[in-house]
């Protein structure tokens, strides 16, 4: 985070209360501007260090919190006035959830705050309640860069030692924690330790995400009862995962395990428990995708089906779009008329493509998952020039109907004109298997594919945006006029 303690004017910003935040974007990356209340002077700029919207504004709203508890303008404040300020700044540090990106924001944004408050100490005329609060502040950002490093002990005794706890007494950190607050003696259940998991990452999932968190976490909870997971044992694990197999598929229990590796890494770095028994669960005989992809002919009737639509039809566009670029069904919805656009080329003619983003509010499930898939003109009779000219004619989303809806209407109408069984190993997301076979059958390069089909990063998806995308996105349609064409 690019940070100008000061302004031009000489005014600080650990002294000055602040006018309304902000934020502006800049070549993809976000940034915060503040200044000074009741002048149009001295203006802070802070560099959010993310592309990503969602993160900016976690980064953003938590920064301001901590200026506003770090305003060190008076010298009348009483210690248990500034000490409720240290606690709500640690308590929220501890409880904070976070994603790849954010991590690496936040060490740096750390690394600044503590430099500011060391400055402030040296230099500001502060009293003794002020010079106290800020060495206490330096501690707790020391301990929150150890609570980055999944080391959160010390976060922990700074809380309890501000609000007067001793050691040996459970702290409630926030309402949500009140589970944990009784006797060291009391059980400590998964489906304690799965809530609190939940209600930290609640503003930071889609609600698609949540409902299978809350679902996967439900049917280990099941299982495991009263289990008191500090005491629990690798034979309870296994049991778990054995019960879990009597009515579950292999690859439906992966999942389930899946998550539960991840609450229980979680209660482990959160120091809930001292240690987790659940490596090395998950089965590998049966537990492949159970989802089939369509084979070449339902490919066929699927487009033959399409092409039998209007040509303003939302529905034929879309059936096409999920056969030749592969989307996720969300990603799909959530296109606009901005996302379709032409990428210059080395030849002049330059290339079509969908542009799956996070721009305005759109979400992507990775970041993988963010990426740009050409568009092949003919593949399966897909006609190029007649989807432009669809694209050419709406407002702004190309289409228009809610997650739930969009999805039963597109996989009802694959149920009808494919005759599919009801059980579910066929449906919209099964034409990404079809296209990765496709791209498979001939021999496309591992990376390309996984560009394309936005499953992992490579060489090629970081080429996209960069000085080489050109090159990039024309491999990648060489890719799929090689796979849908042949």
């Amino acid at each position: 985070m690019t940070v100008n303690h000061r302004s031009q004017s000489g005014t600080n910003l650990l002294q000055t209360a602040l006018a309304k935040p902000y934020h502006y974007r800049r070549s993809g990356r976000y940034y915060l501007r503040l200044r000074p209340q009741g002048t149009a002077a001295g203006v802070f700029t802070l560099s959010l260090r993310t592309t990503d919207k969602a993160t900016a504004m976690t980064i953003s709203k938590d920064i301001l919190k901590t200026l506003k508890a770090y305003h060190f303008d008076n010298p009348e404040a009483t210690w248990g006035e500034l000490r409720e300020r240290l606690v709500d700044i640690a308590e929220s540090s501890l409880a904070m959830a976070h994603g790849d990106s954010s991590l690496v924001a936040y060490e740096m944004i750390h690394d600044e705050h503590h430099e500011a408050l060391r400055e402030a100490s040296a230099k500001m005329s502060l009293s003794l309640n002020q010079q106290r609060a800020v060495g206490k502040a330096l501690e707790i950002i020391e301990a929150s860069q150890e609570r980055l490093n999944g080391r959160p002990g010390k976060l922990v005794e700074i809380v309890r030692e501000l609000k007067g706890k001793p050691c040996s007494t459970s702290v409630a950190l926030r309402p949500s924690l009140s589970v944990l607050s009784a006797e060291a003696s009391k059980p400590l259940t998964f489906k304690a330790i799965s809530e609190l998991y939940m209600d930290e990452r609640k503003e930071h999932v889609e609600a698609s995400t949540m409902r299978d968190i809350k679902s996967s976490c439900g049917a280990i909870a099941a299982v495991l009862g009263e289990l008191d997971l500090k005491i629990h044992t690798r034979a309870d694990m296994v049991a778990l995962k054995e019960k879990l197999l009597e009515d579950r598929s292999a690859s439906t229990v992966k999942k389930i395990l899946t998550r539960l590796t991840t609450v229980m890494d979680w209660a482990v770095h959160n120091g809930y428990i001292d240690k987790s028994f659940d490596k090395g669960l998950k089965p590998t005989k049966g537990a492949d995708s159970s989802r089939e992809a369509f084979s070449q002919d339902q490919v066929k009737a699927l487009m033959a089906h399409a092409k039998t639509l209007p040509v303003d039809s939302w529905q034929g566009w879309a059936l096409s779009l999920g056969v030749i670029t592969g989307t996720r069904i969300e990603e799909l919805r959530q296109l606009t008329k901005a996302d379709v656009k032409k990428i210059p080329g080395t030849d002049g003619k330059g290339v079509w493509v969908i542009d799956i983003n996070r721009n305005d509010g759109k979400t992507a499930k990775t970041k993988n998952a963010i990426r740009v898939v050409p568009l092949t003109d003919g593949a399966y009779g897909f006609d190029l020039q007649a989807f432009l000219r669809f694209v050419e004619k709406v407002d702004s989303q190309l289409f228009k109907l809610g997650a739930g809806q969009f999805s039963a209407v597109l996989n009802g109408t694959l149920r009808d004109v494919l005759s599919l069984n009801a059980d579910r190993t066929q449906t919209f997301h099964s034409l990404r298997h079809s296209l990765a076979g496709a791209l498979k059958a001939v021999a496309t390069q591992v990376e390309i594919n996984e560009a394309i089909l936005g499953h992992a990063s490579g060489s090629i998806s970081n080429d996209l945006y960069g000085a080489g995308s050109s090159v990039g996105v024309e491999r990648l349609a060489e890719a799929l006029k090689t796979a849908l064409l042949a």
